[in-house]
């Protein structure tokens, strides 16, 4: 679940191998139910997301990747554009999606494209019930996602780039259908 490569110390994640290899198109929902907790000592940077990944061809590489991030703590999103202060500037703002409403940004990792959809508040969904399809259709219809894109990988997790936590999921479940 690393969108930056080697600059993450830690990486726990739990990964999806049902529904995977439909076209974008094809998919109806991506239905997504997580309740998780996380404990810290002292200062932490990381994030806490879904991961969906895409392909042009089904079973390729993966092309791009789209974070729906449920809790920052200091990490920034990969962006192509920085403001003045160095902070990421959102390629959207206040999108409404999946019953929240977020900030999209958008960069490169190197790799593969990056899409990361972060709560506009700050605030962390410690609780998440719904669709990840719709942040896919959000792309497709605004962003220039294609929908001819084939879903590679659906994972869930936490980048830890400094610090120590204990990271707890109560209850989870993801299902393409």
């Amino acid at each position: 679940m690393c969108s930056r490569g080697s600059s993450s110390t830690s990486a726990a994640n739990v990964n999806l191998n049902e529904g995977i290899g439909s076209q974008l198109s094809g998919i109806n929902s991506i239905l997504a139910t997580w309740e998780w907790s996380q404990a810290t000592t002292g200062n932490i940077v990381a994030n806490i997301a879904f991961d969906v990944f895409t392909s042009s061809t089904q079973g390729g590489s993966n092309e791009n990747e789209i974070m729906v991030w449920v809790a920052n703590y200091g990490a920034r999103p990969i962006s192509y554009e920085y403001g003045a202060d160095g902070q990421p500037v959102p390629v959207a703002s206040s999108v409404d999606v999946a019953g929240h409403t977020w900030n999209l940004y958008h960069g490169t990792n190197g790799a593969q494209e990056v899409y990361s959809f972060l709560t506009s508040d700050g605030a962390a969904i410690q609780s998440f019930s719904g669709d990840l399809n719709e942040f896919i259709k959000y792309l497709t219809a605004n962003q220039g996602l294609s929908a001819n894109q084939y879903l590679t990988t659906v994972q869930s997790g936490t980048e830890v780039t400094s610090g120590s936590a204990v990271f707890t999921s109560t209850a989870y479940s993801v299902s393409v259908n």
